[in-house]
């Protein structure tokens, strides 16, 4: 995934490798499905309690199932995908600002949006993107 050359083809080695692990039909289990799902359209806004409650499911045996099935946690999973969602944002240039990002995706602030940036890139967005961090700018590099 990091020698992948631009950030959409990142998004798609994600989400192919997810939709694969999910649709190997001796690792599904329904409720890792249906959790899975739910994550995926609230685009990782759900807390683990939230989902465990949707699920009808202890959030401790949740947790253990999914781990095991798909090989993350559903809040490693749920901030995967709400990343993937604010570059699938930055990518469509809906949004030109850190901050305005950050509270569209529902982060706590903009530390809170870079805090997982960085854990999932290894990198600030400003390292990320270089030193032409102005959101407007950067993917037009990006071809």
């Amino acid at each position: 995934m990091l020698k992948a050359p631009t950030t959409s083809e990142r998004i798609q080695l994600i989400e192919t490798f997810l939709l694969n692990r999910l649709t190997d039909t001796q690792t599904i289990d329904n409720i890792v499905k249906s959790t899975v799902e739910t994550i995926l359209t609230a685009n990782g806004q759900l807390s683990v309690d939230e989902l465990s409650q949707q699920s009808n499911i202890n959030r401790r045996q949740l947790v253990r199932k999914f781990s095991s099935t798909i090989g993350l946690s559903p809040k490693q999973l749920s901030k995967t995908v709400r990343l993937q969602a604010m570059l699938k944002t930055l990518l469509n240039k809906k949004s030109t600002r850190l901050i305005s990002l950050a509270y569209e995706g529902e982060y706590y602030d903009q530390a809170h949006f870079i805090k997982d940036f960085k854990e999932f890139t290894g990198l600030t967005p400003k390292a990320f993107y270089g030193d032409h961090l102005k959101m407007s700018l950067i993917f037009d590099r990006m071809d």
